[in-house]
C-alpha cells in the first residue's frame, strides 16, 4: 500500500450484493478498515464527539442526519492512525451530491478515491438474496439460508454464538423497493466514478470466494 496516502475503496451495489461480507474479508486479507456509516454514526454517538452529539440529536427528534454531520463524522474517523494501510467504505456514498462532497474532503487531506469497485448482480437474485439472509445477534457476521450457512448449523463460525437474527424490513417488497432506490439515486455513482478513471467492476453473482478473488485481484493491481 501507499504509505504516505492511505488508500481509499469504495464498493458500490444494491442492497443484498455482499458489499459487507466483501468488505470483512478485504479487511482479513489486506488490512484495510471496513468504514460503514451505521457503524461510525454508533460509535460517533457512544463516544460522545461533537458530531456525534449532534447525530444523536437529530436522531431522537426523528430526523435523518445530514450529510454534512456524517461528513464530519468520517472525517474524524480517517483522522485515526489505524487507517493508515487504507479503508473501504461501505454505505458511502449514495447519491452524487455525498460523492462530490468526499472528493473535496478527501483532497483536503491530500487524498482521492483509490478505486470504487461495483458489484454488478442481477436485480431477481438480489431479492432472494436479501429475503435469506440473517446475522449473529453476538458478533454480526452475516449469513444466508442458501448461499452462506454456517458450517455448524446453528452455530456462529466466527464467535460461536447461537443467536440469529433478521432484520423486519428483509422481505421480497422491502427489497423491490431499496433496488429502486439504488437505481435513482446511488447507480449514477458509477458515471462519477468511470469519468474519473477510477472504477472497476466485479461480477457479484458467482460465489462469495470468487467474488473476493477478483476484488484482491483489483486491490493488489491498483495499490501496486
Amino acid at each position: 500500500m501507499r504509505a504516505e496516502t492511505p488508500a481509499v475503496y469504495i464498493l458500490l451495489g444494491p442492497p443484498g450484493a455482499g458489499k459487507g461480507t466483501q468488505a470483512r474479508m478485504l479487511e482479513q486479507d489486506f488490512g484495510l478498515v471496513q468504514l460503514s456509516t451505521g457503524d461510525l454514526l454508533r460509535a460517533a454517538v457512544a463516544s460522545g464527539t461533537p458530531a456525534g452529539l449532534a447525530a444523536k440529536a437529530v436522531m431522537a427528534a426523528g430526523g435523518l442526519v445530514s450529510d454534512e454531520i456524517v461528513l464530519q463524522i468520517l472525517r474524524d474517523r480517517m483522522a485515526a492512525p489505524d487507517l493508515r494501510a487504507g479503508v473501504i467504505l461501505d454505505g458511502f456514498p449514495r447519491t452524487a451530491g455525498q460523492a462530490e462532497a468526499l472528493d473535496a474532503l478527501l483532497a483536503a487531506r491530500g487524498q482521492a478515491v483509490t478505486a470504487a469497485i461495483c458489484l454488478a448482480v442481477d436485480d431477481e437474485a438480489m431479492i432472494d438474496r436479501v429475503a435469506g439472509r440473517h446475522t449473529c445477534a453476538g458478533c454480526g457476521e452475516g449469513y444466508h439460508d442458501t448461499h452462506k450457512q454456517p458450517a455448524k448449523a446453528g452455530v456462529c463460525d466466527q464467535c460461536g454464538g447461537t443467536a440469529f437474527t433478521r432484520r423486519a424490513d428483509d422481505t421480497a417488497g422491502t427489497a423491490r423497493a431499496r433496488l429502486k432506490a439504488y437505481h435513482a439515486q446511488t447507480a449514477p455513482l458509477i458515471a462519477h466514478y468511470r469519468k474519473m478513471g477510477v472504477l472497476e467492476t466485479v461480477d457479484a453473482m458467482g460465489s462469495i470466494t470468487s467474488i473476493a478473488r477478483a476484488l484482491g485481484t483489483i486491490v493488489g493491481r491498483v495499490s501496486a
